[in-house]
């Protein structure tokens, strides 16, 4: 009959997407990169990818925010609304802040600031600043898509998500205050659509 109206069919919420996030071999590229020309550089591109900062959480640490003992290292993230999160520094990690530190008393500014991460001027790195040097070494190391400090991070929690870390424990690291924004990282990525199509019988 006509003239009753739409169905009455409901649809299913199609999940969404997990967060982009290097592959593997991209991930083995991003650490190779041979064109980092200051050891500032490597120190930031490491910390999204072993820390799980954002570029803003970066750039806002300062010295006495990295505390590096004979044996363990800690980070302290000021991150979102104030918030203040302990992350451990990763051994990957470790050896490139000491580096930085090192050089970085030789850079102007290095006597009259805090910040961890200088620009040439002495002042503090800024955002957009970092993004750049983002840019610049997913250039130099040839990966197909873009890489950002925001991509690392999606590298860092989709990495511990899918190795199975409690979901309580990456929330913490990450500074996610909900559990709800963690779980998209279990959902699939495009990769893993494509990979799920290997399956199919095919005529050879």
């Amino acid at each position: 009959m006509l003239g009753l109206g739409k169905a009455d069919i409901s649809r299913e919420d199609i999940p969404k997407t997990a967060p982009k996030a290097m592959n593997a071999p991209a991930q083995i590229r991003w650490l190779r990169a041979e064109n980092w020309p200051h050891l500032r550089d490597r120190a930031l591109a490491l910390l999204p990818f072993y820390a799980g900062l954002r570029v803003g959480d970066a750039v806002a640490l300062d010295v006495p925010d990295v505390r590096i003992s004979a044996r363990k290292g800690l980070l302290i993230v000021y991150g979102k609304g104030g918030k203040i999160r302990e992350v451990p520094i990763h051994p990957q990690l470790r050896q490139p802040l000491l580096y930085w530190l090192d050089e970085r008393r030789t850079w102007p500014g290095a006597a009259t600031t805090k910040a961890l991460l200088l620009n040439r001027r002495g002042g503090r790195l800024s955002a957009r600043a970092a993004s750049a040097i983002f840019t610049a070494i997913a250039q130099a190391a040839g990966l197909e898509d873009p890489a950002t400090a925001h991509i690392g991070r999606h590298t860092f929690v989709t990495q511990l998500i899918r190795g199975g870390e409690d979901l309580v424990t990456v929330a913490e690291l990450a500074g996610h205050a909900r559990l709800d924004t963690l779980r998209i990282y279990s959902q699939p990525t495009d990769d893993d659509k494509q990979a799920a199509l290997r399956h199919l019988t095919v005529d050879r």
